[in-house]
């Protein structure tokens, strides 16, 4: 009897070890994967999604830090660059990507990719995104990022507002249309407004529709030796132009307004007019967030007197920092979410015309898309495929990128000058000051890196 309980307690004893064994495997296995993302309505859209990809990957464990654009760039640019690894996947878009992977900041996922063909999600298709996004999103040949979406810059109004004043957009209006328009159908006593346009200071808000403004005038922020032109009567009478449009027909408090506080004014019809990113499509005919939705048109963006560098170039992407620690991890979130599988697991959850747009063929070609999104969907294309940023300028320029420059130093110098243009959309300085100012800034911080003397 004592050897029958002896021997039962061995193997009690070897059973619980062989169970901690096995639970210290699985937890081992277990890893946690962080993701910086950008705080807008497709980002917000796809955390309430991934308790799918957890269910379908539950080793993963995702933690998102969702941060406002301009924070979300700060925030990652000194975690990349100071390689402080608090992220294993980070959201950042085509200036950052090519910058980034030059310095070999980023992993090359075409090498990833071969290195874990497990981890990628089934019929992925890295051929299938649109050429154009895929190369600004690429270095020396090899894919760095993978989009959530894409955009160009397009024209929102209000079809109501302009059938009741009379007034018909054309397919290609140019900005001196743009403001009779907005001119017109300014009505702030009844809580409408002209057009809303970005304010806010940010390289990435409010420069992105200013220097579409800047390269259709004519303007440059650099002659071809690297220096700056920000005092040139082009550049002035670009941003006066801006400035002035949006204090006289605009939506109050621009200087506040970024993409999110402008899409809410149009959403909420309080705005006749938008000229911004079109992502926003998608956002403006979906009924859980737009008020407008059988009254938004779209049109091209504007242009001005020279037909170059009118529409932008964007993409927010997906890229893994070198520093993670669990690259095969984040490879697998980072295929699952920019997917086939995942566009349509949104088409099919809160509508087609609400999928991430701008990044696959397949995403045009489907049937469904183009029912939902017909109003948008080919113009978006259209305008994604024909945006140039090598050839953005009517004269000749060392850098590339429509609504940015593409070097480093455009992060800090860009802000600043924004600063500058914000303050005199709140009526705190005149525009020659702003520019005057911005040049100083511009000249010292290329001075500072060694682009002049």
């Amino acid at each position: 009897m004592k050897k029958r309980f002896s021997l039962f307690l061995v193997l009690l004893v070897l059973s619980s070890l062989l169970m901690l064994q096995f639970s210290a495997a699985v937890a081992q296995d277990s890893v946690t994967i962080t993701i910086a993302v950008v705080n807008n309505p497709d980002q917000r859209r796809l955390l309430t999604l991934s308790d799918q990809f957890h269910a379908a990957y539950p080793n993963i464990n995702l933690s998102f830090v969702m941060l406002p654009e301009n924070e979300l760039r700060a925030r990652v640019t000194t975690d990349i660059t100071t390689g402080a690894g608090s992220f294993d996947v980070v959201q950042i878009g085509t200036f950052e990507t090519p910058i980034f992977a030059k310095n070999q900041w980023l992993a090359s996922l075409d090498d990833l990719m071969a290195q874990y063909p497990d981890n990628v999600q089934p019929d992925y298709d890295v051929q299938d995104l649109l050429e154009a996004v895929r190369l600004g999103l690429s270095y020396e040949g090899e894919l760095y990022a993978v989009p959530f979406y894409a955009e160009s810059s397009m024209t929102f109004y209000n079809k109501a507002m302009f059938a009741e004043a009379g007034l018909e957009m054309p397919e290609q209006p140019t900005w001196d249309q743009i403001r009779e328009f907005a001119c017109a159908l300014h009505d702030p006593a009844n809580d409408r407004y002209g057009i809303a346009l970005r304010g806010l200071p940010g390289w990435g808000e409010v420069l992105a529709p200013l220097n579409t403004v800047v390269n259709t005038y004519g303007a440059r922020w650099f002659d071809e030796n690297w220096q700056p032109q920000l005092n040139t009567p082009e550049f002035k009478e670009a941003v006066n132009f801006y400035v002035n449009l949006v204090r006289d027909c605009g939506v109050p408090g621009a200087a506040n307004n970024g993409f999110s506080e402008s899409l809410t004014m149009m959403a909420q019809g309080k705005a006749a007019m938008w000229v911004d990113a079109t992502v926003a499509a998608g956002f403006l005919t979906d009924p859980e967030q737009s008020q407008i939705v059988d009254d938004v048109g779209f049109a091209m963006a504007p242009v001005g007197p020279v037909a170059k560098g009118y529409h932008w170039l964007w993409s927010w992407a997906y890229a893994i920092p070198s520093t993670s620690q669990h690259q095969a991890a984040a490879l697998q979130f980072l295929t699952w979410c920019t997917s086939k599988d995942y566009i349509t697991l949104v088409g099919e959850t809160y509508g087609w015309q609400t999928v991430p747009p701008g990044t696959r063929v397949s995403t045009y070609e489907n049937p469904k898309y183009q029912e939902a999104a017909g109003a948008f969907a080919n113009l978006t294309r259209q305008l994604i495929e024909t945006a140039d940023p090598t050839d953005q300028t009517r004269d000749p320029v060392p850098y590339v990128g429509v609504q940015f420059v593409g070097i480093p130093e455009f992060q800090g110098f860009g802000t600043d000058v924004s600063q500058q243009i914000s303050a005199a959309i709140a009526g705190q300085i005149t525009v020659d000051e702003a520019l005057t100012r911005g040049q100083d800034i511009v000249e010292r911080a290329m001075r500072d890196a060694g682009y002049i003397q």
